[in-house]
């Protein structure tokens, strides 16, 4: 360590060297050598501007694109937000932060928000940030052609308009009490407009770091962004993408990237062990679906859909595949980490036996189903499968698990749409966005085609309710129509699992809202 200054004691204006720590450790009856240790400590915990972070990351795919409206995966998520960022964050402690938007004020009853913009906010070409900028931003989301995963948060929004160069009023239909923390999703990213249209094609954004160079599911190089509103604290990054998990913890093992995503989770244990990295995990809100189109038979009788709730045993998967990294999910996506979770709604236990009821139930002795599914879905993704089949089985069910190419997997799902695979979810801001987003009636992304008339009635209701215990309770109902009714068996609340070289730091808390802090470690990490 060199005598450079690490922090600034509040009680004295000086920053702090390991010289001035050193004297005073000293004095205090410190040995040299605890007094080094500490020192050493103290400089790898201290934020340090500059340096080169390499991340190896599964969730890339050749089918990438800079359009934001399909993103569904890690790789194009950490590269929008330090790219171009967001008009709100959503912060380690749950909590909204501003972004390229200032402040936000809510009037008629949540159906009007007006957003003041930062003072200085500029894009990657140094041209300033507009109303006019922000307002093609969000209205691309918007549309009947609008393919955009957010689309179904505009659904309620009937007019976005400027009141000045740097003011955006949105009006909404019906009122939106968490409209801005919906703003957070990873799709709604700010471009410059150009005749009135997002200019998603150039790469230019409004984030901390500029995209120097894009290679669709390879490589992305972003360097820090001179012109941004924000600070950060990296000089540049690489993303790699490395679908296969011994490709990418070798990569870090071999010191070829400085973090990885989806660590393995058989061999956590032993890549922890290893001198120079650290395995670390963060509670959140990810978890796995097993979606079924319920528009197609047999996924169409509800009683099918409830023996395959009941014909997996989720005490095994947890223990089995898992290893223990997580928690039982209840078949709705919202964890323990949201506001509204219902910790009374029990998940459906293993029963062969009544599994095989509600197949009868349904019209059917037996079953024979084709489910599609990958590592790229989640590590584990395919052994989860044949022990699912074996589960089932004894009910009945026979599974036949369709292993599709990891590289591939979520363009083969987009395009050919099978009937059930496997997937997962970083989960949302908030309760409403989950609901909206992934099981909404008219949501792009509701890929399981459920359209419950009293699920869709009351999420309205929800999120325009202002009174705590109401919404609480609405909320909750939400969940049990969802565990009993939808389309998606979730047999597992995931922890997010991601090792680092000893070089890397970040804040105590880290957001778990999507892995990798909220997608957001570009921007809050740093490298000592």
């Amino acid at each position: 360590m060199n005598d450079e200054p690490i922090f600034q004691p509040k009680t004295d204006r000086s920053p702090l060297t390991r010289r001035g720590f050193m004297t005073r450790a000293l004095a205090t009856g410190l040995s040299v050598a605890a007094a080094s240790t500490l020192w050493e400590r103290l400089a790898k915990a201290a934020p340090t501007h500059g340096g080169h972070l390499r991340l190896g990351l599964a969730g890339g795919s050749t089918a990438d694109t800079l359009d934001p409206s399909p993103w569904g995966d890690t790789f194009m998520v950490v590269v929008g937000y330090a790219v171009r960022g967001g008009l709100t964050e959503f912060a380690a402690d749950g909590t909204l932060k501003p972004d390229v938007a200032q402040s936000w004020e809510a009037s008629d009853a949540a159906k009007k928000w007006t957003f003041k913009l930062q003072k200085g906010a500029t894009f990657s070409n140094g041209k300033s940030v507009t109303a006019e900028d922000v307002i093609a931003s969000l209205n691309f989301h918007r549309g009947e052609k609008s393919k955009s995963g957010a689309k179904a948060i505009f659904e309620p929004v009937s007019d976005i308009r400027a009141d000045g160069n740097d003011t955006v009023v949105v009006t909404l239909s019906s009122g939106v009490v968490d409209f801005p923390y919906s703003l957070t999703d990873h799709h709604i990213n700010i471009f410059p407009s150009v005749d009135g249209q997002a200019d998603w094609r150039s790469g230019i954004g409004a984030g901390p770091y500029v995209l120097e160079n894009f290679e669709p599911g390879v490589r992305a190089i972003l360097k820090r962004n001179p012109n941004s509103h924000k600070s950060a604290y990296l000089e540049s990054a690489e993303l790699l993408g490395v679908s296969d998990v011994v490709a990418r913890q070798a990569a870090l093992t071999s010191g070829r990237v400085d973090a990885i995503n989806r660590v393995d989770l058989k061999t956590a244990n032993l890549l922890g062990r290893q001198k120079g990295i650290r395995v670390e995990e963060s509670t959140g809100r990810l978890h796995y679906w097993l979606t079924a189109n319920t528009t197609i038979e047999p996924f169409n009788h509800n009683d099918v859909r409830t023996a395959l709730k009941y014909a997996i045993d989720r005490e095994a998967l947890l223990k089995v595949i898992f290893a223990g990294h997580g928690r039982i999910g209840n078949d709705q996506p919202i964890t323990p980490a949201y506001r509204y979770h219902d910790a009374s709604l029990a998940p459906k236990a293993y029963d062969p036996d009544r599994a095989r009821f509600h197949l009868k139930k349904a019209g059917f002795d037996s079953l024979t189903l084709d489910f599609h599914t990958s590592d790229a879905a989640f590590n584990g993704a395919v052994d989860l499968g044949v022990l699912y089949q074996q589960q089932a089985g004894k009910s009945g069910i026979n599974i036949n698990v369709v292993r599709e190419p990891p590289d591939s997997y979520w363009a083969n799902i987009r395009s050919a749409a099978p009937s059930w695979y496997s997937t997962y979810w970083s989960g949302r801001a908030t309760e409403d966005t989950m609901f909206t987003v992934g099981l909404a009636k008219d949501s792009p992304w509701n890929y399981s085609r459920w359209a419950n008339p009293d699920f869709n009635r009351i999420l309205i209701e929800a999120r325009q309710e202002t009174d705590e215990a109401k919404r609480r309770e609405l909320y909750y109902q939400l969940q049990r129509i969802t565990s009993d009714d939808s389309g998606v068996i979730i047999p597992i609340f995931a922890n997010s699992v991601y090792a680092v070289g000893d070089k890397v730091q970040h804040p105590t808390d880290v957001a778990g809202n999507w892995e990798l802090d909220g997608g957001r470690l570009i921007e809050r990490w740093w490298v000592a």
